[in-house]
């Protein structure tokens, strides 16, 4: 049973000034991001991680070496394209305000399995979604060779709250409800059955819950896939 642990990478200075950077190249983390990168990686420092999934953007590949950070042993990095930024094509390096002018923005916004992003260099969100959910599900059983492994994918607001629409059974029109902050930590465990969505949008709490309880003597039991009827007690 994996667990994917969903990082949406920290502040940049395109976010903080309303601009969609994109695929666009060499936006890195500000100030700000690197305080929160490197506290996320302080909150996960428990955690045992089998492997680092990361997007190829510098944002998310700056984000990854947080998480990475003081750990031994040091899990292996990904770069894996596949949970790459939204191809916004002809928006790219576009301030929002400008944006929310566009008719494609309404379209974006209520109806975002229609919207394909102008240019020749721009993706459809039904395309980013298939692909980011593709890249969960192959890394989900290239790592559970390894018994029940948990696992960090960095990535974007976009593609996490794609992939979080996918694993509650919501149309991909739903998943602007969603909400995915700067370094904010969505978790999915992934059952034979179904996915249960654990955590979403957490910027602060205590990530203890994620450690694996210590491994009973005996026949290890397989975890259930059954949802917990009346809410259970919690981790």
């Amino acid at each position: 049973v994996p667990t994917v642990i969903l990082v949406r990478h920290g502040r940049t200075a395109a976010n903080a000034g309303g601009v969609l950077a994109g695929w666009t190249p060499g936006v890195h983390l500000d100030d700000k991001g690197r305080e929160q990168a490197a506290a996320l990686g302080e909150r996960m420092r428990a955690v045992p991680l089998a492997a680092v999934v990361t997007s190829p953007l510098e944002r998310t590949r700056e984000t990854a070496q947080a998480l990475l950070a003081g750990r031994d042993p040091v899990p292996d990095l990904h770069v894996d394209e596949r949970v790459g930024e939204a191809k916004y094509g002809d928006w790219t390096n576009q301030p929002l305000k400008t944006l929310a002018k566009d008719p494609l923005w309404k379209v974006v916004q209520a109806h975002p399995s229609a919207a394909v992003f102008p240019g020749p260099e721009g993706e459809g969100l039904a395309d980013m979604s298939a692909r980011a959910i593709a890249a969960v599900r192959d890394w989900n059983q290239r790592l559970s060779g390894a018994g029940d492994p948990t696992y960090a994918v960095v990535s974007h607001g976009d593609v996490i709250k794609a992939i979080v629409a996918d694993a509650l059974g919501l149309h991909l029109d739903a998943f602007q409800r969603i909400v995915v902050d700067p370094c904010s930590v969505t978790v999915i465990r992934y059952t034979e059955t179904r996915p249960f969505v654990v955590r979403v949008n957490d910027v602060g709490g205590d990530l203890s819950g994620l450690v694996p309880p210590p491994k009973a003597r005996g026949r290890r039991r397989k975890p259930s896939s059954d949802a917990a009827v009346g809410g259970g007690a919690g981790a």
